[in-house]
């Protein structure tokens, strides 16, 4: 069954969790829980930490079920 991606941005990124892609290695929740929580909803919590550091917490999904994307500056 396909489901469609959760949503989530606090105005600089956007972050996507697709649960039909994830593996449930948890290195989100276990390396950043204040972010990434597991029992409580909404699942993703943006505003608990920078941006900066989100970004990088991504980037460790080993499923790729996280993806994050910067908002465009507009001139």
């Amino acid at each position: 069954m396909k489901t469609k991606p959760n949503v989530y941005s606090n105005g600089e990124i956007t972050v996507t969790y697709s649960p039909s892609k994830c593996i449930n290695a948890e290195i989100c929740a276990k390396e950043m829980s204040h972010v990434f929580r597991s029992t409580v909803i909404p699942w993703i919590n943006l505003e608990n930490a920078s941006s900066q550091a989100v970004m990088k917490q991504v980037k460790r999904c080993p499923s790729g079920a996280l993806q994050c994307y910067k908002k465009e500056k507009v001139a």
